[in-house]
């Protein structure tokens, strides 16, 4: 997530993604504009060329979220080939086009148009304000189901944009909870929320401001930029403020920053962050030993190192495929993402429509998916997310992944009773 292997890596193993993904303006020929051109008579269109589905992958490689990027797209990788080596969907085999845009809001919309004609829907989108300004394209003229690494309320209401787990909004009333219930936040007190400027930190805070409203507590507010780094000002007015306890819904360099920062002033306060607020590189930074004692994040899912069958199998594949990378909760995200559509793709085989609008009513029909990672996701209802659910997380560089369970998934009764955007 952060950039720190982004100056060493990223060039080289994009490159590599590319190849292995056969992307190239040659995805796309003349005999995939629709029709029952398929064996058997399954309807197709965009994005099936020849024998092949093409999915696209809109990333971060190089910008705030590389570390992120670089685990959902690897994972994604191996899914595929995993998917392609059990003979693929319906005769087909499935690629991934992929492009780094870098955290750049230019480059994250010039690559959606790019790839667009040529797949037949995305399964990563990675930047909740990236995917925003595209939803208009995608329900309107596109229809290409998108699975975004990307959790913002404003996403919801779309039956081609679907978030995989609780939006950022649910999963903050959820993250405040736990500082209620375990870590004596009451009623009266402040919080700090440190939050980035758009979609992203803009859907949490109102997540904060909702619980603190039910709880009587008092948000402080810290709105941030994806370029500011150093957390010391936040950390200066949110003691100042006496707050009692810190949401941040911003990167891992931040989150790094504001606990360590914190630590270093002698202000004690848990710090508790969105699912993409860490990464486990961060562990061996000098933030590492504030981070594993006074962080926490707030997770749609169980953690890589999860002690199930799913979990293990998943660690043990993407050692071997990728044995000079760190194990961190983007392969996760990634994985399911991929899983999900890759099942939307079976269901629409099964119905004889690989087009858009077959994959979209396929996922649509999906209520109960969990690749083994703890949270059932329900994708029938577009106005709700797959689910309310989250896991509280604590860094822990003795296990795998970096992340101990600190509480089981579950829905605070705020979060249930909630509805996004009302």
């Amino acid at each position: 997530m952060t950039t720190r292997y982004a100056a060493r890596a990223a060039a080289g193993a994009l490159a590599a993604l590319l190849v292995l993904a056969g992307c190239s303006s040659k995805a796309k020929d003349s005999d995939d504009g629709g029709g029952d051109k398929a064996a058997g008579g399954v309807k197709t269109g965009e994005g099936i060329s020849g024998k092949t589905i093409t999915l696209g992958a809109l990333t971060d490689m190089t910008g705030v979220y590389a570390t992120l990027g670089k685990s959902v797209t690897q994972a994604q990788q191996l899914y595929v080939k995993q998917l392609n080596a059990a003979g693929g969907v319906c005769g087909y085999k499935v690629a991934l086009s992929v492009r780094d845009h870098g955290y750049d809001p230019q480059k994250a919309v010039s690559g959606y148009t790019e790839l667009e004609p040529k797949v037949l829907g995305f399964a990563q989108f990675i930047g909740s304000p990236f995917v925003a300004a595209v939803k208009q394209r995608i329900d309107g003229q596109d229809k290409g189901l998108v699975l975004p690494q990307a959790w913002s309320a404003a996403l919801l209401g779309s039956p081609y944009i679907r978030v995989i787990g609780s939006t950022y909004d649910i999963e903050t009333i959820n993250a405040v909870d736990f500082l209620i219930k375990e870590k004596g936040v009451k009623k009266g007190d402040r919080i700090g929320h440190v939050y980035f400027e758009g979609d992203y930190g803009e859907s949490a805070l109102v997540g904060s401001k909702h619980i603190a409203k039910e709880a009587g507590l008092t948000v402080v507010e810290q709105k941030i930029k994806p370029t500011d780094n150093d957390m010391t000002a936040q950390v200066t007015a949110l003691k100042q403020a006496g707050v009692k306890a810190i949401v941040i819904s911003a990167g891992p360099r931040q989150a790094a920053s504001l606990v360590g920062v914190a630590a270093a002033s002698g202000f004690a306060v848990p710090v508790i962050g969105n699912n993409s607020a860490f990464a486990p590189q961060l562990l061996a930074t000098q933030a590492g030993p504030a981070l594993m004692k006074n962080y926490y994040v707030a997770s749609p899912s169980l953690p890589i190192g999860a002690d199930t069958p799913e979990a293990k199998k998943l660690v043990a594949d993407y050692r071997a495929a990728y044995p000079n990378d760190a194990l961190d909760n983007g392969i996760v995200a990634g994985w399911t993402a991929a899983s999900a559509f890759g099942e939307a793709l079976k269901k629409a085989c099964a119905n004889k429509d690989l087009t858009r609008e077959g994959v979209d009513k396929a996922l649509l029909s999906i209520d109960s998916y969990d690749v083994g990672f703890g949270v059932a996701q329900n994708f029938t209802d577009p106005k709700a997310p797959s689910s309310r659910e989250s896991v509280i997380l604590q860094p822990d560089k003795s296990v795998t992944g970096g992340m101990k369970v600190v509480r089981e998934a579950g829905a605070s009764g705020v979060a249930e009773a909630y509805t996004p955007g009302a």
